[in-house]
Formats: C-alpha cells, sequence, structure tokens
C-alpha cells in the first residue's frame, strides 16, 4: 500500500513500515531508543511488533498505564524521570507504541525533554491510525479537560501496521471508526455512504488508507489550524465536553472518544440544519447511521447544563467565543460559526427523540 507523504514526514503501511523502519534505525545512530507501551500494548503488540523489524536493536521499554485518566501531566513526569535515569539524551528516540492516549502523551514528552528528541508513532488501534496518525498534535490533559496542554510537532515517521486491529475489542474499533464516519461527513460524500453499509471490521486496510489521505489533505493545506484545519473538529466541541463530563461524573459510564463525539455530530448535524441549511433528510441519515452503530446516552437537564458549562474550557475558543463547524450538507463544511445559546437545548431535545 502506498506511503502517504505530509509535510514533513511519511506515514507507512504493513510491511513497508517496517522496511523503513529498519532503514531510518540503520542510517540513524541513535544514543538510545526507547519504546514507550501501556500493559496493553506491552502484552499484545510489543512481541509481534519486534519480530516485525528485520535488524535487531537494542531498546529499553517503558511503561505507562492505559486509559484517558493517565493521560496527565504526572503520567509525563513518570516517562521524563524514566528516560534521565536510562541515560536518555537529545541523540535519543522515543517510539510510541500504542493508542490515541499513549501517541499523543509520548509525542508531548518527546517533544519537551532535553527541549525535544526524536519520536516515531505506531499507533495500535484504529483511532489512532485513522487520527493521531496526521498532524502532529501531542499533549495531555488538564483534569478531565482535554488536550488543554500541548504542542504540534512531527514525528519521523508513522507507521500503520493493521495486525494490530485483531487485538481490539469489537467496541474500540467503534469509537475509531467514527472517526472515519467523520471524514466522510466533512469531505467525501461518496465516502460516507461506503462507509454507512460496513458492518465487519476484518478488512480495513483500505477504508484506514484512504481517511487518512483525507486527513492528511487537510492539514496539508493547513499545518497550524489557522482555517479549513478546523472542519476536523466537527462533532468535536459539544462531543469533547460530553467526553470530559462522563469521564468525571460519578453516575455515568466513561463513554469512549468514539462515542462522544458520534452524539457530537449528531448535536451539531441539527444546528447545522437549523443555522446552515443543512437539508432535513441528510440530518435524519446522519443520525439514523449513529444511532444504529453507538450506544444513546441518557441526558437529565442537569446533564445538559454541566456539558454546556464545560463548552468554555474547549481549546479551539477564540476571545471568549465558542466556535463551531457546521455543515451546508454531508461534504460542505462551514467553519467558525456561533451558536444562540437556545439553540443548544433543542439540540439535545431532537437527540433524545
Amino acid at each position: 500500500m502506498e506511503s502517504i507523504i505530509t509535510s514533513s514526514y511519511a506515514v507507512h503501511f504493513n510491511q513497508e513500515a517496517y522496511d523503513a523502519l529498519d532503514k531510518h534505525l540503520s542510517k540513524v545512530r541513535y544514543s538510545k531508543i526507547f519504546i514507550l507501551v501501556d500493559e496493553n500494548t506491552r502484552e499484545h503488540c510489543l512481541t509481534l511488533f519486534c519480530n516485525g523489524l528485520g535488524t535487531e536493536f537494542n531498546f529499553e521499554v517503558l511503561e505507562i498505564e492505559s486509559g484517558e485518566i493517565h493521560k496527565d501531566i504526572q503520567t509525563c513526569v513518570k516517562v521524563w524521570n524514566a528516560l534521565s535515569e536510562f541515560d536518555g539524551d537529545r541523540k535519543s528516540l522515543l517510539i510510541n507504541l500504542g493508542g490515541g492516549v499513549l501517541t499523543d502523551l509520548g509525542g508531548f514528552v518527546a517533544s519537551t525533554f532535553k527541549r525535544g528528541i526524536d519520536f516515531i508513532n505506531v499507533p495500535t488501534t484504529l483511532l489512532s491510525m485513522v487520527d493521531a496518525s496526521v498532524g502532529g498534535k501531542t499533549g495531555v490533559d488538564l483534569g478531565s479537560l482535554k488536550n488543554q496542554i500541548g504542542v504540534i510537532n512531527q514525528p519521523k515517521m508513522v507507521l500503520v501496521l493493521p495486525e494490530f486491529l485483531k487485538t481490539l475489542e469489537e467496541r474500540q474499533m467503534q469509537s475509531g471508526f467514527a472517526e472515519m464516519l467523520k471524514h466522510g461527513l466533512i469531505q467525501d460524500a461518496v465516502y460516507w455512504d461506503t462507509l454507512k453499509s460496513v458492518s465487519d471490521f476484518s478488512t480495513m486496510d483500505t477504508l484506514i488508507h484512504t481517511s487518512v489521505v483525507i486527513k492528511n489533505n487537510v492539514v496539508l493545506q493547513d499545518p497550524t489550524e489557522q482555517n479549513i484545519r478546523k472542519i476536523l473538529n466537527f462533532g468535536h466541541t459539544l462531543g469533547h465536553a460530553i467526553e470530559s463530563y462522563f469521564l468525571e461524573s460519578e453516575k455515568h459510564e466513561t463513554l469512549l472518544h468514539g462515542e462522544s463525539i458520534a452524539v457530537g455530530m449528531i448535536l451539531e448535524a441539527y444546528l447545522s440544519f437549523k443555522l446552515m441549511g443543512l437539508p432535513k433528510n441528510q440530518l435524519e441519515d446522519i443520525k439514523a447511521v449513529f444511532l444504529s452503530k453507538y450506544p444513546k446516552p441518557e441526558f437529565s437537564d442537569e446533564d445538559i447544563d454541566r456539558i454546556l458549562n464545560l463548552l468554555k474550557f474547549d481549546k479551539k475558543n477564540a476571545y471568549g467565543t465558542i466556535n463551531f463547524v457546521l455543515l451546508k450538507r454531508i461534504a460542505e463544511p462551514v467553519v467558525d460559526v456561533k451558536i444562540p445559546d437556545d439553540l443548544f437545548h433543542s439540540a439535545f431535545s431532537y437527540f433524545k427523540e
């Protein structure tokens, strides 16, 4: 499968990924090579990854705890300390072997350790393959507020190895699939129609490649998210607030990222219908597709008020204004839309119908 070239690195697939890494490690003589894992990728992915390399390299394995709850500065401190204890220096390399939480955190750790060391991302979940693989966003959460601390910094390369998807539960696959559906909604109506009928995740290589191409084409036009790159946030303004609220709530089960933005995309499709003229049939199509694939959480009036209160912390806000990405129609997004306050509760009412 053809590698995808971004502004400063390449995303390689399958055997070409291993070949590219072998070549890079043979060419660049790093003083130390570290592989960052969590307990899941250490058990299910590390041996598989090492066996795929054509050349044997010496490396230290660093392990963090899995889950969004550990995507914080405290975990970064532990990794920074470990890098120091194992004599990491500015000529070291950090390979991040894990999902989006790990690659976001690992990229941030590498970008700040010794004022910056090289890192390579090896995403192991569908979500991280189609989302975190392109764009250079790194960072951690601030309490339950997502991605408040971080930098944009590019890896040396990204290796997409769909063989790792065999280690995932169905719920994790569905979570990543929500980002792929988003790619169709914001850029490619034909792709959206193709994805709607997917029910078997056993052969995802071509679809993953298509999603990475879509995201890369957007990022290439706007690397620092000043304009068009904002369209990648469709569903995420309300979706992130929902995810943060459910993460800190004691009475609700935590939602995965894709489950949260699926709700966000329904809500923001409704706002698109009211403000941008998104056709009613497309709104109903979006709602039906997401409700057929994702759980429908219950929202009390108190829940909704607390979720809306979290919007003020969204990292995309500017000058105290909450900005949304909406759709004129499928594949025709509009950025920087202001929403009248009364429409938020109407959107939740529509979701609950």
